[in-house]
């Protein structure tokens, strides 16, 4: 899954901890390749800070401008565009004026997953991590407490502490120990475009209130998707060309009319982790189970998310102070049915 995502990181979140987890990581990213060299080998990750904009509409306005409040109360670099302020920087955005304007965050950009994945990997074996290429078909439980997994090689593994980690296959791990978690596996496609008018300069992440994005690649491409409700639940990466030809193509032409010509160059498909209770992770130790620990449901954000959760849950399972404290992602709002409330962006 981190290797598929249009690695996207963002600020513009109208929940205050998701809006610290983003600022955390943007600090993160800005010393990660000086921090993850091991011995003379450091991690390129193409961090482009080209900027996030969400389109908004006269019925989404309010929310919108609270979520930005808030993002500047925290001290984030974000601002509001009327439409003529986006049309003058972005010239090819000609249904800019149907809209009430946009939000737009120009510390929020994308990066090169697969570098960062790699750096990671690489700089933890460099302090002793070590990884074991096997499937966990269950989890070990006894007692109200995690004591280990089994193994699809047959063998298993003793542990104290236990953390799923498993992305799109969180609920599979955790219904092996008989616990149900709100996650499913939900196919997103993305699109890979050369389109005949080249942009000025970079595109931002662009997003339509009707759930449209794109975003400019390297070497002149455009990058885009749409999440929609009805995408497919399940382990499916197929990959459907009529997606686009016959629905996003129409809708993106009509924002940006000189993408009307263009060559659908290829795309793919990749699972968002969606927690179909509320779209925000899960954090903790479950409440049922000692030791077992969840870095779940994060609905299209982990891999931004990654830094700054991983950290909260290190402190959790040593026991030692937060630098941030993630207690509202407690996992044990599942079992007393109390999804987060967020409003305004998602």
């Amino acid at each position: 899954s981190t290797t598929l995502s249009m690695a996207n990181t963002r600020i513009q979140f109208s929940l205050k901890q998701n809006i610290q987890i983003s600022r955390h990581t943007l600090e993160v990213f800005r010393r990660f390749e000086e921090q993850m060299r091991v011995g003379d080998a450091g991690p390129n990750i193409s961090f482009c800070q080209e900027g996030n904009l969400f389109m908004v509409d006269d019925a989404d306005r309010p929310s919108a401008e609270a979520a930005l409040k808030l993002q500047k109360d925290l001290g984030c670099d974000v601002s509001w565009m009327d439409p003529d302020a986006i049309k003058a920087r972005y010239p090819l955005y000609e249904a800019a004026a149907e809209y009430a304007g946009g939000t737009f965050g120009p510390t929020d950009g994308h990066f090169d997953a697969y570098a960062v994945l790699m750096a990671y990997k690489a700089k933890a074996i460099a302090q002793g991590a070590v990884f074991i290429a096997d499937e966990v078909t269950a989890l070990k439980i006894a007692g109200g407490r995690i004591e280990g997994v089994e193994l699809a090689s047959c063998s298993s593994i003793k542990a104290g502490v236990v953390a799923n980690c498993a992305g799109a296959w969180a609920s599979q791990v955790a219904a092996t120990a008989g616990i149900r978690l709100p996650i499913d596996p939900v196919k997103r496609q993305v699109f890979v475009l050369d389109t005949q008018v080249k942009p000025e300069g970079p595109l931002p992440l662009t997003v339509l209130r009707s759930g449209l994005y794109f975003r400019t690649e390297t070497g002149g491409l455009i990058l885009v998707g749409k999440s929609k409700p009805e995408d497919t639940i399940g382990f499916d990466f197929t990959w459907d060309r009529d997606r686009f030809m016959e629905e996003l193509w129409l809708e993106l032409a009509e924002f940006a009319p000189a993408f009307d010509t263009l060559k659908l160059v290829r795309g793919w498909a990749g699972l968002y982790a969606v927690n179909q209770m509320d779209g925000n992770a899960l954090l903790g130790e479950w409440p049922e189970c000692k030791g077992f620990f969840l870095v779940n449901g994060f609905s299209g954000h982990g891999l931004q998310q990654a830094p700054a959760v991983s950290r909260y849950i290190a402190e959790l399972i040593l026991q030692k102070p937060h630098a941030l404290d993630l207690s509202i992602f407690d996992p044990v709002r599942v079992i007393d049915n109390k999804p987060l409330s967020e409003g305004g962006l998602v």
